[in-house]
């Protein structure tokens, strides 16, 4: 699967998102796309997130630019969770793309929800490849 994570710009997102995902053995055969890994500009064209399979969306914090990728993904029929942090508030308009919210704690909780949410959706894949 090839899965997206979303975000803000603001925050140590390398060490509080990208790297404990990474660091996931259950996460590990399947195609993670972190858009600033090495401090690189996310420059996906449109058609790019039509490619994707699931786009996880941290939304602790609120930002424009993640919105008009979850749009992009939204328009595209892309499965979309979107996970923050315990006591945040997550922008209301979330609700018009996803009904897909999941509080997390701490960083291990969120690791743990996220592999549940990759494999539920492989799972659903799989459910569709038989039929």
């Amino acid at each position: 699967m090839r899965v997206y994570f979303g975000h803000s710009r603001g925050g140590d997102f390398l060490n509080n998102y990208y790297i404990p995902i990474e660091n996931s053995d259950i996460l590990g055969n399947e195609t993670l796309i972190f858009p600033h890994m090495n401090n690189e500009d996310n420059n996906n064209s449109r058609e790019f997130y039509s490619t994707l399979d699931l786009f996880i969306a941290e939304t602790s914090d609120k930002a424009t630019g993640l919105g008009i990728e979850l749009g992009f993904a939204y328009d595209d029929g892309v499965p979309i969770y979107c996970v923050y942090k315990k006591g945040s508030r997550p922008s209301r308009s979330l609700v018009a793309i996803t009904d897909n919210f999941i509080e997390y704690e701490n960083l291990d909780d969120m690791v743990k929800k996220i592999e549940e949410v990759v494999i539920l959706e492989r799972n659903k894949d799989c459910k569709k490849l038989t039929k």
